[in-house]
Parts: structure tokens; sequence; C-alpha cells
């Protein structure tokens, strides 16, 4: 069988199994919501590309972005992230991951949880578009202009509208895959 990916997933090999195995794929559980949010907000300004290459370092930095541990870092611990070359030194994207662990508490007990808080947005189910063309699938949309915006007046940081329209993709809030992708249909939900 000829299998054919969505076209900028052809790059590279990292690319390759991050498409076939997780882009897309339906996440409800809040510690992965979580991780992703803040990997697409480390994106900002750079590639997802480079997030893929340090994404184990990434995660064996930040103990997975797992917010009850987050949410203990204190200037040291910072101090110390800021000298990992293994991560992206960004002193304004390393604070936030500590401050949005922080926000992501106030979300819960406002909404229940980051999975009840998002998925409302599209009333738990995907959106499903038809993209022939790469260049057709949009940066951002009004629904990733009113998440970022609400997401922003709960308090996150890194979340403006093109970084979460990417977060939606990534989650499988939208799916993205072009029409002829032959990963198109592969939903699956990651516990």
């Amino acid at each position: 069988m000829n299998i054919i990916r969505c076209d900028w997933a052809n790059r590279t090999e990292l690319e390759r199994q991050y498409h076939d195995t997780k882009w897309g794929k339906v996440v409800h559980n809040d510690n992965e919501l979580f991780k992703m949010l803040i990997l697409e907000g480390k994106q900002a300004g750079l590639s997802w590309a480079l997030i893929l290459a340090k994404m184990d370092t990434l995660c064996e930095a930040f103990d997975n972005f797992i917010p009850e541990k987050l949410v203990h870092y204190n200037e040291e611990k910072i101090e110390s992230l800021l000298h990992n070359n293994g991560i992206i030194k960004n002193r304004l994207k390393v604070n936030a991951v500590v401050h949005n662990a922080k926000m992501y508490f106030k979300l819960c007990e406002k909404y229940g949880s980051l999975d009840g808080f998002l998925w409302s947005f599209v009333d738990n189910k995907p959106i499903i578009n038809n993209w022939e063309k790469l260049e057709d699938v949009p940066a951002n949309t009004a629904l990733s202009d009113e998440i970022s915006k609400q997401l922003k007046k709960e308090g996150f940081k890194f979340v403006g509208t093109t970084t979460i329209y990417a977060f939606m993709q990534s989650i499988g809030m939208v799916n993205d895959h072009l029409v002829s992708c032959s990963f198109r249909d592969r939903y699956i939900t990651m516990e």
C-alpha cells in the first residue's frame, strides 16, 4: 500500500513519526493536553521540527510537563533550566511553563478540567476539514481566536491564536489531515 502523508510531514523522519502516530489524534488526558499546550507555546517564533528534535530533553527537563510538579519550580530550578542546552533557553518561555501550570489549576477549579474546558468549544466533537492542499489550511480561525482570548483571560501565556490553532490540530480537536492523507481517518483517544 502506498502511504500518502500531509506535505509538511515528509521533511524529516521525526515529522513523519509524529504525523503518523500523534498529530490529529483525539486527546482527552489533561496531562497530555497541558503538555501539548506548552510545547505549542514553545514553538512560537520557531519551527515544530525544532520542538520535535528537542522533545525528549524538553520532557525530561520539565518533568514531562506535569502541572503538579511544575508549580513547585523555584528561581533556582528556572536558572538551572536556562543553562540546559537541550531546551529552548528563552526566559519568558521557561517562566511561562511554571506560570501556566499555576493557571492550569485555577482553570480546573473553575471548569472541572482542561479537557472539559477545551472540548466544550467544539461540543466534544472534532471539526473535520476537507483541505486539498497544504496552502488551504489556515494558520488560525475564529474559533482559535476565541479559545486564545479565553485562555488569556484565564491568565495563560504564549497562547496566541496561531499557537492555539496548531494545538487544536495536534490534539485532534481539528482534523486538518489533507483529503489525500492515508492517516486522515485514524482516530484514537489517548487516555
